[in-house]
């Protein structure tokens, strides 16, 4: 699973990578500007248009690689923020006890109850639209809980560990306990959950923009499901439905391959029932 899971990702890396050569070989490229001035409707697959264009003749293929360096950009920045987010809080927690982990435990409850792509679509609504980094931010926001929760039980098992109490009685400050010597055990589940969350954030964003809500000064794959729907081309242009969503569902189950060999490397139980069966 890991290695079908790195080959997707790779596939995808380059095509975000790549996505930034089409409007160098020509203007008509442009993933949003770019219009072929021969044509001004949706036309199949051609050796100018290799995946065809849309309603009004811009190029699909280059939407598309435009649309895995967005995917890209809004999943792994949104789950970063909230892995750090969940990672930090779920230390503290963990580690102070009390009435601190009562508080940040009661509030990632409240927040991980509330479904996150209707409030953020309750915020769209009422801020207007939103910008790809006011919806990375709002994705982040909303789904710390769960790795906060995870890293919090982490660190429970962990701070009456022996080499903790050693420090404690060296005279380590508590900052420096959290830092040096609870955070690089924790580091590899907080990575682990990364993962997941990335394919969250890609599913939302595409989910927003497919709905209106998205940035509209940028070309994602929801975007153009949007474009693809709005126009009526749903049962007329294949070549412009497909290729948006099989990306979204290749790109996210790569990093659910990904997160799940992963897991098997980080969990010692999941290889030994994997090599008893």
């Amino acid at each position: 699973m890991g290695r079908l899971g790195v080959l997707l990702l790779a596939l995808f890396a380059l095509m975000a990578v790549g996505s930034f050569l089409p409007p160098l070989i020509d203007p008509m490229y442009h993933p949003m500007t770019g219009v072929d001035p021969e044509i001004t409707r949706a036309t199949p697959p051609s050796w100018r248009h290799w995946l065809g264009t849309d309603f009004i003749g811009r190029d699909l293929l280059s939407q598309l690689l435009a649309g895995a360096r967005v995917a890209f950009m809004v999943g792994i920045s949104a789950a970063f923020v909230s892995v750090v987010i969940g990672t930090a809080l779920g230390l503290v927690a963990g580690y102070a006890g009390r009435w601190t982990d009562t508080v940040l435990m009661r509030l990632a409850d409240m927040i991980m109850v509330m479904p996150t792509l209707l409030v953020v679509l309750m915020m769209a609504v009422f801020f207007g639209q939103l910008s790809i980094w006011s919806i990375v931010l709002m994705i982040a926001l909303f789904r710390w809980p769960g790795v906060s929760r995870v890293i919090r039980s982490r660190t429970l098992t962990l701070k009456h560990r022996p080499f903790i109490e050693a420090a404690r009685i060296a005279g380590a400050s508590h900052l420096r306990i959290l830092i040096v010597h609870l955070l690089p055990n924790v580091l590899p589940l907080a990575l682990l959950y990364m993962t997941f969350r990335v394919t969250s954030a890609i599913i939302i964003e595409a989910a927003l923009a497919f709905l209106g809500f998205g940035d509209p000064g940028t070309v994602s794959w929801g975007m153009m499901l949007q474009w693809v729907w709005k126009t009526g081309h749903m049962s007329q242009a294949p070549c412009w439905l497909l290729p948006p969503g099989i990306c979204i569902s290749l790109l996210t189950l790569s990093f659910y391959l990904l997160g799940r060999a992963m897991d098997e490397v980080l969990d010692p139980r999941l290889r030994k029932e994997k090599g008893v069966g």
